[in-house]
């Protein structure tokens, strides 16, 4: 075990924690939050098992994940508008920790790496997670009129 997977085992134990627990109590909000956040947390897990086991194809996995997550919140948003509109979430403050938190392990991750095609794909991963994650948590407090109307 070296110092990338037991980051990446400590940011899965409390993220997992803390998602779960948002996705099974509270009102919508928090659940709908929780289900954004699992995906933003889950994709720099990835990133950070990619380079302590050395498998370039975690990446990948990362990749698709950052790509799909904020897809699936704005799914959600769009499905739940009326739902939220009465309650919207605020949790503006954890949605920028954890995009810096991501962006954080993309850059460390990055310097990792070294030049080279991988750090092309790693700077896709981060620039997707972060604004991804952004956007989709806009969508979910309201953010965007456009989504509620038909």
């Amino acid at each position: 075990m070296n110092g990338w997977t037991v980051t990446a085992t400590a940011t899965l134990t409390v993220g997992v924690e803390a998602t779960a627990w948002g996705v099974a109590t509270g009102p919508l909000r928090r659940r709908v939050v929780a289900q954004n956040l699992s995906t933003s947390l889950a994709c720099p897990t990835l990133l950070l098992l990619a380079q302590g086991y050395d498998r370039p194809s975690y990446i990948d996995l990362a990749l698709l994940l950052a790509l799909l997550g904020p897809v699936a919140t704005l799914v959600f948003a769009r499905l739940l508008a009326e739902d939220l509109a009465k309650d919207p979430p605020r949790a503006w403050g954890l949605t920028y920790a954890v995009a810096a938190f991501g962006g954080g392990v993309v850059v460390t991750v990055c310097v990792a790496t070294g030049p080279g095609r991988a750090l092309v794909k790693l700077l896709v991963v981060g620039a997707l997670l972060i604004g991804g994650n952004l956007t989709a948590s806009r969508a979910l407090s309201g953010g965007f009129t456009e989504s509620r109307r038909g």
